[in-house]
């Protein structure tokens, strides 16, 4: 059987440096579902595949979940993609991630399978939908079922580990709501210029048309000062975002230490990516990035200091102020 963790690290290096921080089983369970999900996501992103083969697929995945269909019905059909892309390679592994996922306590696989399930088929949705993305409700709407459904995922995974957790849980699935919604539109700022090469913008409508651009014509050189315009509504949606899921992090437990470096690594990275992209042109033209040195600066920060609610507040104006400056 492959590693899970050497997959987790192929399919992601900067999230896997947050699932791994994670405790005990909760690593695993972690691992797990964020696999699971980067098959969703392959199918859903693939550029090869049209989208009446995308929508078929997510639904026979969404089977496979659920138990009524062999994985088989889906790896066979997937064999000859192209393994120079890691959510490729994780898909052609699912019979493996599902048999550890097998291996987990009941109550941490009746809580990852039906999110998993509903994320897959809000994909299968919006891919029949097509990139109509109207106005911020559609917008949301999308991110919730990439990346909200992600939160609450997690935080009951948290509560079923955690007492103070579970109490506290009415409280923080809204949180954890935003905290996806915050990682995804950061991710929709970073990915501009990708997504729209593949033909999906993610902006909304309503945006565009307050600056009278069309999609294509946000990309174009001589229209850079009202395509800012536009980028500052996104980074300022995505700060609204961020600030909740600060709140999120915030509302955990202080000596459930791991757990919280799980949910302020992602955080501050997606912190330190808006700074870096707002106002910023080079992201109408390519991927917005931090570098390796600033990876390295958060972990190790956060890893010293995330116990403290005050120096979160703190460092989370200093990501911001140092590219403003």
């Amino acid at each position: 059987m492959v590693s899970l963790r050497d997959l987790l690290r192929l399919a992601s290096r900067t999230f896997a440096i947050g699932i791994e921080q994670l405790p005990a089983v909760l690593c695993d369970a972690g691992t797990v579902a964020y696999l699971l999900l980067r098959v969703s996501d392959y199918l859903e992103d693939n550029e090869e595949m049209p989208s009446e083969k995308k929508i078929e697929l997510l639904n026979l995945w969404a089977e496979v979940l659920n138990g009524s269909v062999n994985v088989h019905e889906l790896t066979n059909r997937i064999q000859v993609a192209d393994t120079s892309n890691p959510d490729a390679v994780v898909a052609q592994h699912a019979e493996d991630i599902l048999a550890r996922l097998a291996l987990l306590p009941k109550e941490v696989r009746e809580i990852i399978t039906p999110h998993v399930i509903h994320s897959t088929q809000g994909m299968a949705r919006w891919v029949a939908r097509g990139p109509q993305v109207n106005d911020e409700a559609d917008m949301d709407d999308y991110m919730f079922e990439v990346a909200g459904r992600v939160g609450y995922l997690l935080t009951h995974l948290f509560a079923w580990y955690s007492l103070f957790i579970r109490f506290r849980i009415k409280e923080l699935l809204p949180l954890a709501r935003e905290f996806g919604l915050a990682l995804q539109t950061v991710n929709v700022i970073r990915g501009l210029r990708k997504d729209y090469e593949r033909g999906w913008v993610y902006i909304p409508k309503k945006f565009l048309e307050a600056v009278n651009l069309s999609a294509h014509e946000l990309f174009l050189p001589e229209n850079r000062a009202e395509a800012i315009k536009v980028l500052d509504m996104l980074a300022d949606k995505a700060e609204r975002h961020l600030h909740a899921a600060l709140t999120c992090v915030k509302t955990l437990p202080r000596w459930q230490h791991r757990i919280r470096l799980a949910c302020i690594f992602p955080l501050m990275f997606a912190i330190r990516t808006l700074a870096i992209s707002r106002r910023n042109t080079d992201v109408f033209n390519s991927e917005a990035k931090m570098t390796r040195e600033e990876v390295k600066r958060i972990v190790r920060d956060a890893t010293l200091w995330g116990w403290s609610n005050r120096w979160l507040d703190s460092y989370s104006r200093e990501l911001n102020v140092v590219v403003k400056e």
